[in-house]
């Protein structure tokens, strides 16, 4: 997977959005938002301790108030993974929102036979998941592979957060289909809120492929805007300035995987330097 063709984003890297394009953003860093008390006693919640380790590198407040989730909203969290985002997102969305796990298109061609299974399985079990650990009723969260989304839900949803995952779209070449499929679900003023590991304005394009983890800014926002977004704008509550985003093994030589590490005296070095350097963009589903 990690050696596939990416035509989409060759094309826009051939573009030659480096440092000239990326400085035309700049204009666009948004000031910190507010904080919804309703979000801010769901960060402080007794059930997220562990997880809550992790908030000085995701700052999951700040990142969700920019991207304006509101707790009535019905928001798609793609890709949910281990579960750290679903776990607060249904402390906060639970009482009176719907948080829907969305799930990769398993038919995408990505996937062999086994993942398509653990795919489906993920989604189907999805509400219970999220029920069990944020103690609301299963029936505030719903589960969806994008092959199965149901036809009502098409243009219902108000935000969907891609979380650190938009490097992984690209490199088993389904980005266009995924976010096509994803901008069919949102209202005509829905948001898309992506997180992703940033590489350098000028790193070359063998390392921004999505092989090594990290894209870069300017070639994530144009992207978005050919597949019919508007750029809104962008934060910098997930930058760390002291990632460099060259490390030969990729996004993963850092915390929590700290791949490669051979010794204590290597994870402390990693432990120092953080989780990596994260771009938080939000694009609004263009008519």
């Amino acid at each position: 997977m990690r050696k596939a063709s990416l035509a989409t984003l060759a094309l826009i890297a051939g573009l030659g959005l480096s440092a000239p394009a990326l400085a035309q953003h700049e204009g666009h860093v948004m000031a910190k938002p507010a904080i919804d008390p309703a979000l801010a006693a769901a960060v402080a919640d007794k059930s997220r301790e562990t997880d809550k380790l992790r908030d000085k590198y995701r700052r999951p407040d700040e990142t969700l108030a920019f991207f304006q989730v509101a707790p009535t909203m019905k928001v798609g969290e793609y890709a949910p993974g281990g579960g750290w985002y679903s776990r607060l997102l249904g402390l906060y969305l639970g009482p009176k929102g719907k948080l829907v796990g969305l799930y990769f298109d398993p038919t995408s061609g990505a996937f062999n036979e086994k993942s398509q299974a653990g795919i489906r399985a993920g989604a189907a079990k999805f509400p219970a998941d999220v029920a069990g650990w944020s103690g609301q009723p299963a029936d505030r969260f719903a589960g969806y592979t994008l092959d199965a989304v149901p036809e009502g839900e098409k243009g219902s949803f108000d935000r969907i957060l891609i979380m650190r995952m938009m490097h992984n779209l690209m490199r088993w070449n389904i980005a266009d289909s995924e976010i096509k499929k994803m901008r069919d679900m949102l209202k005509p003023d829905g948001m898309i809120g992506i997180e992703q590991h940033r590489a350098r304005a000028d790193a070359p394009y063998a390392f921004t492929d999505g092989s090594k983890g990290y894209l870069r800014e300017a070639d994530v926002i144009k992207f978005m805007e050919v597949n019919g977004f508007t750029f809104v704008g962008k934060s910098e509550a997930n930058a760390n300035p002291k990632d460099p985003a060259n490390w030969p093994g990729g996004v993963w030589t850092l915390p929590p995987a700290m791949d490669g590490a051979k010794d204590d005296a290597e994870k402390a070095k990693m432990q120092a330097i953080g989780e990596s350097d994260r771009m938080t963009l939000l694009f609004r589903k263009r008519p």
